[in-house]
């Protein structure tokens, strides 16, 4: 596990979990972690402000619903299903995280410095 994960399920989660409850205190985490990536992809890019959010709190309804009745009956978490789901909530929104403003003011001018072509 890295120290991120580590530092937050002991300094976040569990106050919160024992505050709030297992599911609120996740899908906190999941809004904590949107808003720490727009310090690091939308603040430097000068736009695209709230995607990495969304992108987030998708995952969040995503994990939701993989563990809900519905998704465990279906079998999203294993197998060929379940990889399909993780394609589905985290690969394809990933342009929410990656967003077209970060690549052209923040990537492409790193690669331009570092003599990438």
């Amino acid at each position: 596990m890295r120290l991120s994960a580590i530092l937050m399920h002991e300094h976040v989660f569990k106050p919160l979990a024992k505050s709030i409850g297992a599911r609120r205190a996740l899908f906190t985490i999941f809004l904590i972690s949107g808003l720490l990536h727009e310090l690091v992809i939308s603040l430097p890019a000068w736009g695209g402000y709230g995607l990495p959010t969304a992108y987030f709190v998708f995952q969040s309804l995503g994990v939701f619903f993989e563990r809900n009745k519905v998704g465990r009956a279906i079998g999203l978490g294993s197998g060929w299903k379940g990889w399909c789901f993780v394609l589905a909530v985290a690969g394809a929104p990933a342009f929410w995280l990656f967003h077209p403003i970060f690549i052209r003011n923040v990537i492409l001018p790193m690669l331009h410095a570092i003599g990438a072509r």
